[in-house]
């Protein structure tokens, strides 16, 4: 603090004043600069950074011969097109007049409400959701460890008698109702699906289904 010299020092007479002494002010930045790049460090190491998202997709593999009659068990098809429109059909597809001698395959109709798609599979996969509800009440009491839970979640959703849903779409299907329908399998806790081509007999059934719908609802 500045001091105002009254003279009693001698020499400047009574009415003279001495200046108080400037002194340089300096600062010494290297504790704060340790403590910034101290701190850096920490978050850096710290920090979890941002993971990229993925899906993942099934795609099945191509038969060696073109003409074999692929089948699959316990199998829900789902079909895709314009205005978020869902068709299913269940089992193996059957056109008119097949050599099986089978009545013709037939669409129904859902939607993505609760009551609808959600509730289907859920129906549908009852089997496997029970199973895996078991096998989390045993991981919370201890009884297995979480990689054991993992491994038999996962054995369970690949059982031969599990669900397995095909998913297809037209051309006038969007890109977000695949994600959104990949999504509910994902929550309903089914392990086998596979996005694949549709079939022309099915793409002529999915027509005359949305006809015969729009005829029933014309006014």
């Amino acid at each position: 603090m500045a001091e105002v010299n009254t003279g009693d020092g001698g020499g400047g007479g009574k009415h003279s004043k001495q200046r108080a002494k400037k002194q340089s002010t300096k600062i010494d930045m290297t504790p704060m600069v340790d403590l910034a790049f101290l701190l850096l460090t920490f978050f850096v190491l710290t920090s979890t950074f941002n993971k990229p998202k993925t899906m993942e997709l099934n795609f099945p593999a191509k038969p060696k011969d073109e003409k074999q009659d692929m089948k699959v068990n316990n199998a829900l098809t789902l079909i895709m097109t314009e205005n978020d429109g869902i068709y299913y059909y269940n089992g193996e597809f059957y056109p008119p007049k097949n050599a099986k001698d089978h009545a013709p395959t037939e669409l129904l109709k859902t939607d993505f409400s609760f009551e609808g798609l959600h509730k289907l599979l859920l129906d549908r996969n009852q089997s496997t959701i029970e199973t895996i509800k078991e096998l989390n009440t045993k991981l919370k009491n201890g009884e297995i460890a979480d990689t054991t839970y993992k491994h038999l979640a996962m054995e369970a959703k690949g059982r031969k008698e599990a669900l397995t849903v095909l998913i297809k779409a037209d051309d006038k299907a969007s890109y977000k109702n695949v994600i959104d329908v990949i999504d509910e399998l994902n929550i309903c806790n089914i392990g086998k699906y596979a996005v694949v081509d549709m079939m022309v007999q099915e793409l002529e059934l999915l027509k005359a289904t949305q006809n015969t719908s729009n005829v029933g609802t014309t006014k």
